[in-house]
């Protein structure tokens, strides 16, 4: 179940009602900055702000004939407010409204993915202390390699959650930016003060230099880190959809009472909500590529970004919000199988332990190539015999002469891995 908390508030963020909105805040904002100016009387101000509304069915209506959001919207509003309309939109331009307005929705958006970060993060937290010190079997290349915690596989992801949070403060930071400059950038018919007050009003900063438009490197930077943590949790995803193979069963994500996972087959559990993230995480990249074709436009604006923006934005921060929501739920209600870990652990017959016994060799004054042969001859023996590593290494004359069988245990200590647990839990700030 996806949280209620969260996706409905990002919905509305991307309304007709709430664009629409934003651009009436930003034009009576801006006849505030004119009046203030002396260019509009204080009373034809009052009636603006007194009348000013607008109707969406109706602007749609509108916008049949016009084939012109902007011009649709202001003939509506114009038909509730009556003659003072005249000053509304005085000296500006379309995309003085509709980009100013664009980067409050997309900051407003980032707010709500930076509290959606934080939840995720208190998850991993907890979670990672929960497994501090669990043991669980590293792998690279998908082969046994050393033991680690899966704590510590936990507090990885956390880290890496703190800097999706950076990511995204610096991306709503990017993008709170707005302008009020006329046709071409240049403040034509309208005074650069005007700009500054509405941008101070909305929370926003002046743009230092505009065309027509606000420039667009932004934007895909915007949604450049959204892919990024879009990729983060893929990665997260992906390595639960990797402990839950059945070969592993090491952690499951959570499956509901009364949740199927085949048609055919009743006994499958499979990770979909995992699989699912993985999936978005694809279109989020994609998305952020688009956002960076949209970076070269013809001179001081041409219209090839527009219809892009409005499938790209709402689209990518609707879905990295599920996706987080979905990644929360996973993390909150993983099951984990310690017993499955240590098991797995085990197969290798004690072969996780190699790199221990080289590093042993060597402080014993072996040199590094002939304890490394050493050692790969006697794995490679577990791995065709089917033996004990232990026993492998005890069989080796090579071997014994600078280790005693009495010390073995030692060397086998599963300790040896966790030593340094609570360090790394001390650096990512756990």
């Amino acid at each position: 179940m996806i949280p209620r908390y969260s996706l409905p508030r990002m919905s509305a963020i991307w309304s007709d009602e709430n664009k629409f909105q934003k651009m009436l805040d930003i034009e009576i904002l801006a006849c505030e900055a004119l009046a203030s100016l002396g260019k509009i009387p204080q009373k034809e101000l009052k009636k603006i702000k007194s009348k000013a509304k607008f109707n969406v069915k109706r602007i749609e209506k509108i916008e049949k004939s016009t084939r012109h959001d902007v011009i649709a919207f202001l003939h509506n509003i114009a038909e509730y407010i009556g003659n003072s309309s005249r000053f509304v939109h005085q000296g500006l331009t379309s995309s003085d409204v509709l980009d100013t307005g664009l980067s409050v929705m997309m900051k407003e958006a980032a707010d709500i993915i930076l509290e959606d970060l934080e939840v995720l993060k208190e998850e991993l937290r907890k979670k990672a202390k929960e497994y501090k010190y669990t043991i669980i079997v590293g792998r690279s290349h998908g082969v046994h390699a050393e033991p680690t915690t899966f704590g510590l596989k936990l507090a990885l992801f956390f880290d890496e959650i703190n800097r999706c949070i950076v990511r995204i403060k610096t991306a709503r930071q990017i993008i709170s930016v707005g302008k009020i400059s006329g046709p071409v950038g240049t403040y034509s018919n309208i005074e650069p003060y005007v700009e500054s007050y509405v941008c101070k009003k909305l929370g926003l900063k002046p743009a230092n230099i505009s065309t027509q438009i606000l420039q667009r490197d932004r934007h895909a930077e915007y949604l450049s880190e959204i892919a990024i943590v879009g990729a983060t949790l893929e990665k997260i995803a992906t390595e639960f959809r990797n402990l839950q193979k059945t070969e592993v069963r090491e952690v499951e994500e959570p499956f509901g009472k009364g949740q199927k996972g085949s048609s055919a087959m009743p006994h499958k559990r499979n990770p979909v909500m995992c699989e699912r993230i993985t999936g978005l995480a694809r279109v989020l990249r994609a998305n952020a590529m688009v956002a960076m074709e949209n970076v070269a436009l013809w001179h001081e604006r041409d219209i090839s970004h527009s219809s892009a923006e409005r499938v790209i934005i709402p689209d990518s921060t609707i879905l990295l919000d599920y996706m987080l929501n979905q990644m929360i739920e996973i993390v909150r209600g993983l099951l984990v199988y310690p017993e499955n870990m240590e098991n797995n652990l085990n197969k290798t017959k004690g072969l996780v332990f190699s790199a221990r016994i080289l590093v042993e060799l060597e402080k014993r004054g072996v040199e590094r190539k002939k304890a490394y042969d050493i050692i790969q001859r006697c794995a490679m023996k577990a791995w065709e015999k089917n033996i004990n590593f232990k026993d492998a290494l005890l069989d080796e004359s090579d071997f014994v002469k600078f280790v005693k069988p009495k010390e073995m245990n030692r060397l086998f200590d599963i300790a040896y891995y966790t030593k340094h647990v609570d360090t790394i839990f001390k650096k990512v700030g756990i």
